[in-house]
């Protein structure tokens, strides 16, 4: 799990810097790997190199977004909904943070190591889904 802390100004003006956690799980991750052509690691690596970054910028969304949540207040929880993504989106928190994941290769990394689970998906190991 990552805790980023953000600083923004919000839509009064006032500027805030505020703790957001993103994480995703390895069964998140599976599901990504295999709902993405090729696999989503392979994707990412592929583009990574590539100067056209519009692709790059849809994945990234995704991932942000998947990958927002709240802790619960006993720590045993991550809580992620559409709707608790689909508010975060709609902060200037969320536009900081995106801007600066597509505009800073070496912090979209660093922030893609954090939150993804430290372990390759072999999809050949993982049952097709039907």
């Amino acid at each position: 799990m990552l805790k980023k802390t953000i600083t923004y100004t919000d839509y009064n003006g006032v500027e805030r810097t505020e703790d957001f956690y993103f994480n995703l799980t390895k069964s998140e991750l599976v599901e990504m790997e295999l709902s993405t052509e090729g696999g989503l690691m392979s994707k990412l690596e592929r583009l990574s190199g590539d100067p056209d970054g519009v692709e790059i910028m849809k994945i990234f969304k995704d991932i942000i977004l998947k990958s927002y949540g709240e802790k619960s207040s006993d720590g045993k929880r991550f809580i992620k909904s559409e709707e608790i993504s689909e508010a975060f989106s709609q902060t200037e928190a969320y536009n900081t943070l995106f801007m600066e994941l597509v505009t800073d290769a070496e912090k979209a990394a660093e922030f893609a190591e954090a939150i993804i689970p430290n372990f390759e998906p072999d999809a050949s190991k993982i049952a097709p889904i039907k």
